[in-house]
């Protein structure tokens, strides 16, 4: 199985889950990749049966141009000396790429769209993504996509006459920690994943003098493209608002696995959506956001946008609270129930825990992709 994408796969956990389940079946797998702007220091495990090539990052502009071109050239070579039974297509900017391996890899190819481009693209390039995208959606033996509604528009744009999965990014099994103790000491708040006033809004650090010093926030993860230097402008306010020491940058953590130790000593996982956007993406991430499953796999109560389908899929079954994001009395109200109810928070962590052991986990959710390419 050779991968593809035009960015770094370690950026995508479903990609680490599903390779690992391949080469625990004795598949032997090879990632191609490059690097990426703010995620370039994320590695996945070693392990005997995987193996990871990446490119350097290349700027946008001319340069990129040339640089794809040099990338397409070097994922063709190493399907050519490879010869792999699959191709895995990962992301759209690798369609064009995809779309003429198809040629020779007809109904070999899966395609696993993770984020769903937004209009009819300005630019060739994007254009040239676009037009591939639709032609590899008639070609690929699956289209997976981890949102219903998501797989629902894709149908519709690419009349994808494919296989389609809806496949949600959730954590493997060994990736579920053991039941947590009672609290004790400080509460936790975690925000992990890519840093920008979307998915971390200021209002987050605002609320915190509303609440006693021993909540305190750890933020893991990096800045995105167009919000270069957003961390320093948190810590900034952190500091006006006198709360800096209760604040932790952790920056980017390589791997998943440190990731999740980090995650496992906190409390309370953040999961802020926009309350409003015209961005696909934002609009449908119930299951694509891994950062819930992550979250209640280490056993943390959640504390998520007060929009539909989040209260539904993770408040009512009743692993955690919602809140409206763009308010900081809202997000203090909400934070401040679960310090006066430290039990029932982890009661909240542990039934979302158990969630994840019986039915979330990637293991389930791969099962339908994993018998398509090994024609069970």
């Amino acid at each position: 199985m050779i991968y593809v994408q035009y960015t770094n796969p370690a950026g995508y956990p479903p990609l680490e889950h599903s390779s690992r389940i391949l080469a625990e079946a004795a598949w032997q797998v090879l990632f191609l990749g490059t690097g990426a702007l703010g995620a370039n220091s994320l590695r996945f495990p070693p392990h005997e049966r995987i193996a990871v090539e990446l490119i350097p990052f290349a700027a946008a502009g001319w340069q990129q141009k040339l640089h794809y071109l040099r990338f397409a050239i070097w994922v063709c070579w190493w399907a050519v000396r490879w010869r792999p039974e699959w191709i895995y297509a990962s992301d759209m900017l690798a369609t064009p790429v995809a779309w003429l391996l198809s040629f020779w890899w007809r109904d070999r190819i899966v395609y696993h769209e993770h984020d769903s481009p937004n209009g009819t693209g300005t630019s060739v390039f994007q254009r040239v993504c676009l037009a591939t995208r639709r032609g590899l959606a008639s070609r690929a033996r699956l289209c997976v996509l981890p949102n219903q509604k998501r797989l629902e528009k894709f149908k519709e744009d690419t009349q994808a006459t494919s296989n389609l999965l809806c496949v949600w990014n959730c954590p493997r099994l060994d990736e579920i920690v053991p039941p947590r103790l009672p609290h004790e000491g400080n509460f936790w708040v975690l925000y992990h994943g890519s840093i920008n006033p979307l998915r971390l809004p200021p209002t987050v650090i605002e609320a915190l003098p509303q609440l006693p010093d021993f909540v305190k926030l750890r933020v893991i993860g990096y800045e995105t493209v167009g919000h270069k230097g957003y961390v320093n402008e948190l810590e900034k306010l952190a500091a006006t608002l006198e709360v800096a020491a209760r604040v932790e940058f952790a920056g980017t953590i390589p791997q998943r696995k440190d990731l999740l130790a980090l995650c496992h000593q906190s409390d309370i996982g953040l999961a802020f959506m926009p309350m409003n956007s015209n961005d696909l993406n934002l609009q449908d991430m119930t299951g694509a956001s891994n950062k819930p499953f992550d979250y209640l796999a280490c056993g943390l109560a959640l504390l998520v946008s007060d929009l539909p389908d989040w209260p539904a899929m993770y408040v009512a079954p009743g692993y955690g609270l919602a809140c409206d994001p763009r308010d900081p009395e809202s997000i203090a109200s909400a934070l401040r129930w679960f310090v006066e109810h430290p039990a029932e928070m982890r009661t909240m962590g542990e039934q979302g825990r158990q969630r994840i052991r019986g039915e979330w986990n990637y293991e389930a959710q791969f099962v339908k992709v994993y018998r398509s390419i090994c024609g069970d």
